[in-house]
């Protein structure tokens, strides 16, 4: 069985919330939290540990944009946010800010549903980019550390890059250790001796 998705709502206007509340009913079985003070947001949305954060506010500042996105933690959950009127540096912004929507033209209930599903799956399509990048530039690292310890290798040994990296495999190998391990170890060695 399936957890029900955990929502958080941000929402000062009551009569406004209960919309928005209103209509998450209407279109699944949600698990909705309503907080209508924004001050100690991020606490507040710690505590709940929703899946997404939905933001309703008529005209946002650059500020309070800026303050709603890193309370709500656009990189931990989907955020969307809805907002009266915009422009484009505002929409620049909310983008920068990690938001997975940014909905120009207010809330409406006709539209929450599809919305909040593009949020999510945008969200989870720049989390697995986010972390397609982490490994990228992890092996990048390793690669140049792999490069160094060989150099290393092929100087003081007087042996080929092949043989520097059979001898750095086997060694890794003998301690029960990753190769760049061993390699960032020479590496550091080599830099402390030099």
């Amino acid at each position: 069985m399936s957890k029900r998705l955990s929502i958080v709502v941000v929402e000062k206007d009551r009569d406004r919330a209960r919309l928005i509340v209103d209509s998450l009913r209407a279109a699944g079985d949600y698990e909705i939290h309503v907080i209508a003070e924004e001050s100690a947001l991020a606490r507040k949305v710690a505590e709940k540990q929703p899946d997404v954060v939905l933001i309703d506010v008529a005209s946002p500042s650059r500020d309070t944009l800026e303050e709603l996105a890193v309370a709500s933690g656009p990189l931990d959950r989907p955020v969307a946010m809805f907002v009266d009127r915009s422009d484009d540096n505002l929409t620049k912004q909310a983008i920068e800010a990690g938001l997975s929507a940014y909905v120009v033209d207010g809330m409406r209930p006709d539209r929450l549903k599809p919305i909040l599903d593009a949020a999510i799956t945008r969200f989870h399509m720049f989390q697995r980019m986010r972390k397609e990048l982490e490994q990228t530039k992890r092996a990048l690292e390793e690669r140049k550390v792999l490069d160094r310890a060989k150099g290393i290798l092929m100087k003081a040994r007087g042996i080929t890059e092949d043989e520097a990296y059979a001898l750095l495999r086997k060694t890794a190998m003998d301690q029960g250790r990753k190769v760049v391990d061993v390699a960032q170890a020479l590496v550091t060695a080599a830099g402390l001796l030099s």
